[in-house]
């Protein structure tokens, strides 16, 4: 059904088309062709490949401004302040980054901005890579902010399109949320033609024609007005736009009993199709690309054509609550179905959609005979630190360091994946940054039991340094591990304010400058010294810091790779001195090391980068460095 999308979206420009295309990727297509002049990120899974794909471009090539800002709140408000600015701008980030940035863009719905913004968000439903399934079709209704929807990556593009020109002919910013599925689906999209062009970078601020700008007390009723006032007619275009459509994949039939009908949007939307042709089921689907503010015209006429209508939606009741009071305020006598409980997190699959379908209408959805069910099993595998990560060596350390009974708070990286077996380092974890201030209120009266924090090195720079200053300024009594390793690893090795190769911020010299009494920096390979360093500060009475340092060798071996082809060194095992005592693989637990059935230990080849840090684990002194060339395979 893309095909009349294309053409009622795009006619005006020539179609090109282009191969599998990501959704991420399609997204930045999108935005060079909308003259999107300004963008702005702090990364986050289902994002990252969004700002890898503007970065793919040289800068002197790069048809528009992009950076990667300290954090979500920031990067919100350096896109806000280039959009009042006349700029077209943009900005994304994860479901959860919109919990940094609300302070910000839950005033965005109140002003005039004059280029327009689009706020990207990667919903998670699923938990694939969050620590929640927060549904952030309510931030929209919390600000006044229309909500685009798309399903597919070819949606992704065009819905950026017409979010686009809607942000700017409306002067205000507009949200488009993708999931996790949409963000990393691949399709064969049409790209329009784009045309290069020179950017008016003259600044066209004026706070004296199209202010206040400054919402507080009686100027925000006004502005509130006039953010009514933009969703009202935001809402009678989308009563008019083919984004939201009703759809007939197999007809509807004159003589059929009941009307039956779903209302859907996005991934699940997408199901719903696949599971109605699959089925041959004679159903109408109103699938919403604009789902916010909802088109109540063209919903209360598809109410008003069917007996039955269920509603499928990912997460939350959203949807569903807001169309039960249309239907009860106009009268409308149609039976409204939903999903029951069970449905009520996860992603919709069309494996799961047509679960709903068969508990609401069994008679027509019903398993076809002879078809067979695979039942896939699958082994949960741990999350695994790399092998030669610094996190892991000094996990190995301060495990050995710390005193019966003490407590560690976890935050948000890779270092996160410590609070796993075999080193169950991090008991409590909120949000990024947040571990001084649960390490501080932990430590609180708390003499029997010592408390250490983590916080890796972007995320201190990120939403840690507030914690930071509240520990020292009370002198909180507890320690407070920087794990840094130079990048911002897991999502997908950005620089940050303190990489070498960024800001190059020092951890050290910040930290002293904000009065930290206590201050060392560890290079985390050397164990012996982390340890003692780390029994050492537990002594120490209040506030005080270790910085467990060692680059990300994901990053360094990678490198090294494509210089030399393969990493030169290769750990061996002395079977002679082996004892079988397993300190390398369960207690360091490096997944290099593997063991055998018959309980010998060899090493992964493929895995081992030959960093030497697992040497020191091994009580026999069994572990030897060689030559990757001169090994035996």
């Amino acid at each position: 059904y893309t095909g009349w999308y294309i053409l009622s979206l795009h006619d005006a420009l020539p179609i090109s088309w282009a191969g599998l295309v990501m959704g991420n990727h399609a997204l930045v297509r999108a935005m060079i062709e909308a003259g999107t002049m300004v963008v702005c990120t702090y990364p986050g899974s289902p994002t990252p490949e969004i700002a890898e794909a503007i970065t793919s471009i040289a800068p002197e090539k790069r048809p528009m401004y992009f950076e990667y800002s300290v954090n979500e709140k920031v990067a919100s408000e350096v896109a806000f302040g280039a959009a009042i600015n006349g700029h077209p701008s943009a900005v994304f980030f994860k479901s959860v980054g919109l919990n940094v940035a609300s302070d910000s863009v839950v005033q965005f719905g109140l002003m005039h901005i004059e280029g327009g913004l689009v706020v990207i968000l990667g919903d998670d439903p699923g938990v694939n890579s969050s620590q929640n399934e927060q549904d952030n079709r309510h931030f929209c209704r919390m600000s006044y902010i229309p909500m685009f929807e798309p399903a597919t990556p070819n949606e992704v593009y065009l819905m950026y399109l017409e979010a686009a020109r809607l942000a700017r002919r409306r002067h205000m910013a507009v949200f488009l949320r993708l999931t996790t599925h949409v963000c990393h689906a691949r399709e064969k999209i049409g790209f329009g033609q784009y045309i290069p062009q020179e950017f008016d970078w003259s600044p066209r601020f004026d706070s004296s024609k199209e202010g206040p700008y400054i919402a507080i007390t009686k100027t925000v009723f006004p502005m509130k007005a006039r953010a009514l006032d933009r969703l009202g007619l935001v809402e009678a275009e989308g009563d008019e736009s083919p984004v939201n459509a009703v759809l007939e994949p197999n007809g509807v039939s004159a003589s059929l009993g009941l009307l039956r009908g779903v209302i859907s949007a996005s991934l699940p939307a997408m199901s719903l199709m696949e599971n109605l042709k699959d089925s041959g089921a004679q159903l109408r689907l109103l699938k919403l690309g604009l789902s916010y503010p909802l088109p109540r015209k063209k919903i209360l006429d598809f109410l008003r054509r069917h007996d039955e209508v269920l509603i499928v939606e990912e997460l939350d009741r959203v949807m569903e609550a807001e169309i039960k009071m249309l239907a009860y305020d106009n009268e409308i006598h149609c039976a409204i179905f939903s999903r029951s409980d069970e449905f009520l997190s996860g992603e919709l699959t069309s494996s799961r959609t047509m679960q709903i379908l068969r508990q609401t209408w069994p008679e027509i959805f019903t398993p076809k005979l002879g078809r067979r069910t695979v039942e896939a099993s699958v082994v949960p595998r741990t999350p695994l630190m790399c092998p030669g990560c610094g996190h892991r060596a000094a996990f190995y350390a301060i495990k050995k360091a710390l005193p019966e009974g003490a407590i560690t708070v976890a935050d948000i990286g890779c270092h996160t994946m410590g609070s796993f077996e075999p080193y169950k380092m991090g008991e409590v974890m909120l949000c990024m940054g947040a571990s001084s201030g649960i390490g501080s209120g932990l430590a609180l009266g708390n003499r029997e039991r010592r408390v250490l924090s983590f916080i890796g090195d972007s995320t201190l720079f990120h939403a840690g340094l507030p914690g930071i200053v509240n520990a020292v300024q009370y002198d909180h009594d507890f320690l407070l591990v920087v794990m840094d390793n130079g990048i911002t690893a897991m999502t997908g090795h950005r620089l940050n304010a303190g990489s070498p190769e960024g800001g190059n911020i020092s951890i050290e010299d910040t930290l002293k400058a904000l009065g930290v009494k206590h201050v060392r920096s560890i290079d985390c390979y050397k164990k012996d010294e982390l340890e003692t360093a780390v029994r050492e500060a537990l002594e120490i009475k209040g506030f005080k810091v270790i910085i467990a340092q060692h680059p990300c060798m994901l990053q360094f071996s990678r490198k090294t790779i494509r210089k030399l082809g393969e990493m030169p060194g290769l750990m061996s095992i002395d079977a002679e001195k082996c004892e079988k005592a397993y300190e390398c693989s369960s207690v360091f637990d490096c997944p290099s090391f593997v063991r055998g059935e018959d309980g010998s230990i060899s090493v992964n080849r493929e895995l081992c980068i030959g960093d030497g840090s697992c040497r020191p684990s091994c009580p026999h002194t069994a572990l030897e460095l060689k030559k990757r060339k001169e090994s035996s395979k």
